[in-house]
């Protein structure tokens, strides 16, 4: 494998339903140029390394000139930066802010407390399978728990989702390099991102008059309306998008190991580390394309240039077999599993407690009520966009629903 070639193979829809053998050739060359100047950087030490510098930027504006910048810049769609494209003490001070009302310190029982409620909604969804002898679990199951998750976090109304479902398929495939080279597709994704911006700042001025339940009250008085539109914009997309993933990718995992399966339906307490190496084997984030050198910095014997874009390919990293053993293989008693599922360092998934709450409510609840038959697709269909990777639909066949 040449440099040049190896990121438009990762991109190609052809390598979607499986990337790993081009991670494998990858990691032969731990920080690996591209023609065009990117530098690739695939093993985990590195990654880890690299994700924890802070000579390591999150603001594309950062790059040298002619290369493509990733995101939304605040001049093309009249809204700032969402937090995880700026630096501190920018970042700091907007995370800082948004965590308030989200979790601890200030905020300690807020996510544990939605765990009734999300229980109610897996139940709803679990027994509208009554009768039926094929789902889509994405469809069905894996798209509207972390929608509804997300809409009540936030405060913002769950018959509304129809409106902003085009929305956030628009943005997110934003975070796609190839996306990102093509005109028309950047340009969509802007226009949604104003439009998302435009619906959430009439939100948010409903909120400010008459508080409710839900952060967008709660931050209101403490943000100003341009980054609290630009805050509400990612977590609206950033707080479902990644969690369809990761519930899909875990279904799809254990029906495809139907040895783990049987072994987690009789021991419901296997759920942290089963969906922990999920996170490892097939994280819903595969890598993050946003990232520049802000100086040059020295790794793995390679000198990656200041203004240079960098990927960190966490998928990658995921299974670098000089970190874990055996790592293409699923094994949920894997020992010390410290993972990139979630990245790392100050940019780590500031939405990752939330997204392991509904993993645990919903997928030992999904395998303890349903009968499954067999994968109707094996692959089944993957999204377009290489960065958030998993299923489109995964259409499965099932022989019946417990009470």
């Amino acid at each position: 494998m040449t440099p040049g070639t190896i990121s438009a193979q990762i991109t190609d829809y052809a390598n979607r339903a499986d990337p790993y053998p081009l991670y494998a050739e990858l990691r032969k060359t731990p920080v690996l140029r591209e023609d065009d100047g990117t530098y690739l950087v695939s093993t985990y030490y590195e990654v880890r390394s690299l994700a924890n510098d802070p000579r390591l930027s999150n603001d594309t504006g950062n790059r040298a000139p002619g290369y493509a910048r990733v995101g939304h810049p605040a001049e093309e769609t009249g809204l700032p930066p969402s937090f995880i494209f700026t630096d501190p003490p920018v970042h700091d001070r907007l995370r800082d802010t948004i965590n308030r009302p989200f979790g601890p310190p200030h905020s300690p029982r807020f996510l544990d407390g939605l765990r009734g409620d999300l229980a109610q909604v897996v139940s709803e969804l679990l027994d509208a399978f009554e009768g039926k002898d094929q789902v889509d679990i994405v469809e069905d199951f894996s798209y509207p728990l972390p929608v509804t998750a997300i809409c009540k976090v936030l405060g913002v109304p769950r018959e509304d989702e129809p409106l902003f479902h085009g929305w956030a398929d628009a943005l997110a495939s934003g975070l796609d390099p190839q996306a990102a080279a093509d005109g028309n597709g950047q340009q969509k994704s802007q226009q949604a991102r104003q439009d998302m911006g435009a619906y959430l700042a009439d939100l948010i001025e409903t909120k400010r008059r008459h508080p409710g339940p839900g952060m967008l009250s709660a931050l209101a008085p403490d943000m100003t309306p341009a980054d609290l539109e630009a805050t509400a914009v990612l977590l609206l997309v950033a707080g479902h998008e990644t969690t369809v993933n990761a519930i899909t990718n875990t279904t799809l995992t254990l029906l495809r190991h139907p040895d783990i399966l049987e072994r987690f339906q009789k021991d419901p307490d296997l759920a942290v580390p089963l969906i922990e190496e999920v996170l490892r084997y097939e994280p819903p984030v595969q890598f993050v394309p946003w990232t520049t050198a802000l100086a040059d910095i020295d790794v793995a014997g390679t000198t990656i240039p200041k203004g240079s874009p960098v990927w960190l390919m966490l998928a990658a990293a995921n299974r670098d077999p000089k970190r874990f053993k055996d790592p293409d293989r699923f094994d949920p008693d894997r020992k010390d599993n410290e993972h990139l599922g979630f990245y790392t360092g100050i940019h780590y998934c500031f939405g990752a407690p939330l997204a392991r709450i509904e993993l645990h409510v919903a997928v030992p609840e999904l395998f303890r009520r349903v009968k499954f038959s067999r994968l109707i697709e094996d692959p089944p269909p993957y999204r377009a966009n290489a960065v958030l990777r998993g299923p489109r639909h995964l259409p499965v066949a099932i022989e019946g629903l417990t009470a």
